[in-house]
């Protein structure tokens, strides 16, 4: 008995050693791991975004060709776009596609789609016609929010497509619109925007046809508040594509985001011209910190 106590003992005790090994090992390891995540995370990065409307895939040659507008934003090496006048089982004219749903596959990116118009379908059991905005990313989507803006009278309505985006464990607040053709509505519009907005915090892009000229009066909301990535630059016309004559397409930033690169793409893929636009995003705060 005594013999096997003892023999016993040692085992506990080698035991005891062996896991306290193996706990060292894993605390060092996760030590490592931390001061890696902190590394990681304490730098800035950087992302190409995109506001483009593809009215519904159809270019200024009267050709419906999704694999086009796919072939725009690859070449852009674009990762978080803001897509507008998107068809979604709509009418033949789009050939009933779910036009997001093709995008983000072909691409290999993460969707949300927002129906601004939502119709009964032309034939039981067929799936609802739909037309609006979309947001494509490279990165994961953490959550999305379709806002309704106001109309007036019996105008076609319009939304505010609200999405939260992880970049590399970054929050970026992205919306994305396409406004309505009245100036009335439009002044109405962008303090709606400008007031949703303003309830997030954090890094923020907003995007889109906004159907009205810089010098506009509804602009001025999204001027004082936000950064025009364009403003500075010599010709940011959109439209019409073809000997674009007017700036209605925008991306906008909170004031923290910095901007070190912008591009008006020539494309004769929809009526208007797509812009991108290379933001920075400083990292937010990690949890860890190498100090404690």
């Amino acid at each position: 008995m005594r013999i096997g106590n003892k023999k016993s003992g040692k085992g506990k005790i080698g035991k005891v050693l062996f896991i306290s090994a193996i706990a060292f090992m894993m605390i060092f390891q996760l030590d490592l791991s931390n001061k890696s995540y902190a590394k990681e995370h304490g730098t800035t990065v950087n992302v190409k975004v995109m506001s483009f409307n593809i009215h519904h895939a159809e270019g200024i040659d009267g050709v419906l060709d999704l694999e086009r507008i796919a072939k725009i934003i690859e070449d852009a090496d674009a990762e978080i776009i803001g897509l507008q006048e998107v068809d979604n089982h709509w009418s033949e004219r789009s050939n009933f596609q779910d036009q997001a749903k093709w995008l983000a596959e072909r691409l290999g990116m993460y969707y949300t789609y927002a129906a601004n118009l939502d119709r009964d379908p032309l034939n039981e059991g067929d799936p609802r016609r739909q037309y609006g905005t979309a947001i494509l990313s490279k990165y994961p989507i953490i959550s999305s929010e379709n806002h309704l803006l106001t109309k007036i009278g019996n105008t076609e309505q319009r939304g505010l497509l609200d999405a939260m985006i992880n970049v590399k464990g970054n929050h970026l607040h992205f919306f994305n619109t396409h406004l309505a053709l009245t100036s009335a509505e439009r002044e109405i519009q962008v303090n709606e925007i400008h007031a949703i907005a303003s309830q997030v915090k954090g890094p923020k892009v907003i995007m889109g046809d906004l159907n009205a000229v810089p010098e506009s009066n509804e602009m001025k909301p999204m001027r004082e508040n936000y950064l025009d990535v364009f403003s500075n630059a010599a010709n940011a016309n959109t439209y019409p594509a073809e000997n674009p004559t007017k700036r209605i397409d925008y991306i906008f930033t909170s004031k923290d985001v910095e901007t070190v690169k912008t591009q008006v793409i020539e494309t004769f893929v929809s009526d208007h011209l797509p812009i991108t636009a290379e933001i920075v995003l400083d990292r937010e705060e990690p949890f860890y910190n190498g100090n404690k």
